[in-house]
């Protein structure tokens, strides 16, 4: 483990500007004393924030940057306005040039993923980087990915997400040998498309060092835990992602509207006040902010933009972890270890087509 944890934000990607970045960065810098923080964007704005909190400013420092990426820019547009001249950009850099190592942004998830891609590159034998989620399940957390880097994905794109998320899994979880499923419409092996199970084929065959591969599983095994990596395109994972936040609100609107229903309820609730409590941080959405940016030679987290600072300060956390447990180096020793299943039809599209998660 490194002494410090150097984290690099684009301070002005998000809905909410860098008021969110700076004060979920005091928040993590509580709970995880040996942080540094880059700020990049507008100098004008951000120095004042510094200011608010001196327990943070002497861990900080700000890289002026004027151009900003707005979030309904096309990522081929973001990327000739912003390339080298944007705070999004400049975040990444820091990383590629060692000054930091992760970088977040709250901003354009199409032109984080682009600019990464072009500035970090893939690693080799990959063929494009997915975003991974940290996802709550009954039985412990796991990882869901691709949750909205690529729409669509041959079996060689999800060969590669189960090794990257494999790998997270040994690096987050500290699992020899995490379980993967591919997400299908049926467990039965002559369910679903041609890429699917020509993916569970070679699967099959590789299941057994580094990983265990489960089979096919539904959308209802992804609450239930069956397997610790759970692989899908990006449109059916960005889909299962938002549905899963969204249920996770309305249940919590659903408990709050019956303890305030009458005077019992009431009463009831204040009895089971603390466990109440832990029900709605299990709930919170916010507390699970961040999707992980695998497959580059660099670690990108992406955070809700439209997130508060208790959001941010979850995809801080994040990238601290994925940082600190030197995460690329097990992704680099998951790849060795089936070198055959990393080798074949690499693009490495420096523009990669991304769904705005």
């Amino acid at each position: 483990m490194t002494d410090s944890i150097r984290i690099s934000v684009d301070a002005m990607g998000g809905d909410h500007g860098p008021r969110v970045a700076v004060h979920g960065a005091r928040l993590a810098l509580k709970e995880r004393k040996n942080t540094s923080f880059i700020f990049h964007g507008r100098s004008a704005e951000i120095a004042p924030l510094l200011e608010e909190y001196p327990e943070l400013k002497p861990v900080s420092r700000i890289v002026h940057n004027d151009n900003v990426i707005s979030m309904d820019e096309k990522p081929s547009q973001a990327l000739r306005k912003g390339r080298n001249n944007s705070s999004m950009w400049a975040a990444i850099q820091s990383v590629k040039d060692g000054e930091a190592d992760v970088a977040i942004s709250g901003g354009n998830t199409g032109a984080l993923m682009a600019m990464a891609t072009f500035c970090l590159r893939p690693m080799e034998g990959i063929s494009r980087p997915a975003i991974a989620a940290i996802w709550p399940t009954i039985r412990t957390d796991i990882i869901v990915l691709d949750v909205g880097a690529t729409v669509g994905g041959d079996a060689k794109q999800l060969v590669d997400f189960s090794i990257l998320g494999a790998a997270l899994a040994r690096a987050l979880f500290d699992q020899e040998a995490p379980t993967i499923g591919l997400l299908n419409v049926g467990t039965e092996e002559m369910k679903g498309h041609d890429e699917v199970k020509e993916a569970a084929k070679i699967l099959g065959e590789a299941s057994g060092a580094g990983f265990v591969y489960h089979g096919f599983v539904e959308g209802d095994d992804i609450g239930k835990g069956t397997v610790d990596v759970v692989v899908t395109e990006g449109f059916a994972g960005n889909i299962a992602l938002k549905t899963a936040e969204g249920t996770a609100r309305q249940v919590g609107t659903y408990i709050r509207n019956a303890l305030k229903a009458d005077i019992v309820s009431m009463l009831g609730a204040a009895i089971a006040g603390q466990a109440l409590q832990a029900l709605k941080r299990k709930l919170d959405p916010r507390n699970i902010n961040g999707g992980v940016f695998l497959g580059l030679n660099g670690i990108v987290i992406k955070s809700h933009g439209g997130t508060d600072e208790i959001g941010y300060k979850a995809a801080l956390g994040l990238g601290y972890e994925m940082a600190r447990s030197r995460v690329l180096d097990k992704i680099g020793e998951g790849m060795r270890r089936f070198p055959t299943l990393t080798t074949q039809g690499s693009a490495n599209d420096p523009e990669p087509e991304a769904k705005p998660a």
